[in-house]
């Protein structure tokens, strides 16, 4: 309570807790008004010994706040910044300039103190011993008082100590000649990054050893994205999507496709059924694409032979699962075939080999960052992924013992976990495909099976028991594909113009699609898809 209120409740007291009489009221006003004029001579006078100690240290134009229009592109200084990563042993004795957030402060006595800066990831422990002409008491006193996660310039010497560092991920020190606030944060943080970035076994082990830690819940981390991003764990997995998405697109470049790039407002459902997002489109009903679908094979019959393509795709569907997001990044493909659809699987095959042997050759810091704080088992994968027949699949199911796998339907989740680990028994993978499913179960684009039109041209690919591609030969025909659009319940007028490419003659195609969120999380053996979405969209979520 401020000590004008306290003056105000007095003065209720004082008149029995009734409505202030005039008299009473103007001389709570009095006495309220002299002591704003005490407050304010107070704020005064301690400003004027801020800034007497300012100009009575020799050292005041080493630290402090940088004003607003310094940071507003004054000028251009000729400075040369060092990103934190690379501050190590070969850069001993020499003067650097590096900026970060701090992610702890530590006075040790009077005359020590400790900061450790933090910049994508790399930690540094930097040092003020209070030395005359280097390190003054005040300048001391403001690097250990600034709030975790504020903005800093370091300007200091790089020193190798001789034990080893616990505390930061460089194996040297800054000794500080000079420290200034670029960006402060508010002393209370929704949530403390060293909380959230606390791994469940910490937790687990603490909690044995009658401790209590603090465990930051999913709703919590991402009503407060913007910190919980700032962990090790969180720093690891964006970049290693954005590695998948560059490996992705290097592969499909190296075998002849083009990067194309289609419409998300359309005007029918590109897969069918009732999961789409429907708006008014200048008066005309519309939606946004459930996939790329109809128009990467428009692409095809407009001749660019291999198509791929990196973007938004979106499902209304009602689902708060594990793995299912309202919105995502989708990996598409789609080719001409020569004469089988197992050319695509060939694609699919090559894709991702040579990409889980990039990610586990390439970003093992990462992978270490995320481990330690959800600890997973590498991925399994063979040189040449096994292929098995979806009614292999059933009779495998079935001898294990599970009786609810209908042969002309799809497989559930648990019916997908439960297959992931009969194949990881007799094939020792995670990674392998499943094709010519059920004709009922594949969208109304999908080509027959030859042999039994019960079942389809078609494949899914599994990771750790989890599905993360759909693919397929797609119908070239027209009229066989007006046919099953119409039995799925399609307005073919919406998708006139998609059938009718067809009519002026294309090859036969198949393509795949791939959730960008999704073969993350399972590479890295993640629990929820919402981990390796940014800023997630689901049926409850459209924030932050």
């Amino acid at each position: 309570m401020s000590s004008q209120q306290t003056e105000h409740n007095s003065i209720v007291a004082e008149e029995g807790g009734s409505s202030l009489s005039k008299k009473a009221a103007k001389k709570a006003a009095i006495k309220q008004e002299k002591l704003k004029r005490q407050q304010d001579a107070a704020a005064a006078a301690a400003a004027l010994v801020a800034a007497a100690s300012l100009v009575a240290d020799p050292l005041s134009n080493n630290y402090g706040e940088v004003p607003l229009q310094d940071l507003q592109s004054k000028a251009v200084s000729g400075r040369i910044w060092t990103e934190i990563g690379l501050v190590n042993e070969n850069l001993k004795d020499k003067t650097v300039l590096i900026r970060g957030r701090i992610q702890t402060t530590r006075a040790v006595g009077t005359k020590t103190g400790f900061v450790v800066l933090r910049e994508k990831g790399y930690t540094i422990q930097c040092v003020l011993n209070v030395t005359a002409n280097l390190v003054s008491q005040q300048m001391l006193k403001f690097a250990t008082s600034l709030s975790k996660e504020s903005h800093v310039d370091i300007e200091g010497i790089v020193s190798v100590p001789d034990a080893p560092i616990t505390g930061a991920t460089q194996q040297v020190e800054i000794q500080v000649r000079k420290i200034y606030g670029i960006s402060k944060a508010i002393p209370a943080l929704p949530i403390n990054i060293e909380d959230a970035a606390r791994s469940e076994a910490d937790i687990e082990e603490a909690l044995k050893a009658g401790k209590q830690l603090v465990r930051v819940n999913q709703d919590t981390r991402l009503n407060n994205r913007v910190l919980d991003l700032r962990t090790p764990a969180n720093q690891a997995i964006f970049r290693i999507q954005s590695e998948v998405e560059n490996l992705f697109r290097q592969y499909l470049l190296s075998q002849n496709f083009v990067g194309i790039h289609t419409p998300k407002l359309i005007a029918g459902s590109s897969e069918g059924g009732a999961s789409v997002f429907k708006l008014d489109y200048k008066g005309h009903p519309a939606c946004l694409a459930q996939s790329p679908q109809l128009h990467k094979q428009m692409s095809i019959c407009g001749d660019f032979g291999r198509v791929y393509e990196v973007g938004p795709v979106f499902r209304a569907e009602d689902s708060s699962s594990h793995r299912h997001l309202c919105e995502f990044i989708g990996l598409d493909v789609e080719m001409e075939i020569k004469e089988h659809y197992s050319e695509v699987m060939d694609i699919v095959d090559g894709l991702f080999i040579a990409m889980f042997d990039n990610l586990n050759e390439n970003c093992k810091k990462e992978l270490e960052a995320i481990k330690k704080q959800y600890p997973f088992e590498p991925l399994k994968y063979l040189r040449k992924t096994p292929r098995l027949a979806f009614e292999e699949v059933v009779q495998m199911l079935k001898e294990a013992g599970v009786e609810n796998v209908d042969p002309l339907g799809d497989l559930t989740t648990e019916l997908e976990r439960k297959l992931g680990k009969l194949v990881l028994e007799k094939y020792d993978t995670d990674f392998y495909m499943v094709q010519r499913f059920p004709a009922a179960a594949r969208p109304f684009y999908t080509m027959p099976c030859p042999f039994n039109p019960a079942y389809s041209c078609s494949f899914d690919v599994f990771l750790r028991g989890e599905e993360i591609i759909s693919g397929a030969q797609r119908i070239h025909v027209p009229d066989l594909l007006s046919t099953r659009a119409k039995d799925c319940g399609i307005d073919l007028k919406s998708i006139e113009a998609y059938i009718d490419s067809f009519r002026y003659g294309t090859a036969p195609h198949g393509g795949f699609g791939v959730g960008l969120e999704r073969v993350v999380m399972l590479f890295c053996g993640l629990n929820n898809i919402r981990k390796t979405s940014l800023f997630p969209r689901d049926p409850q979520r459209i924030t932050p």
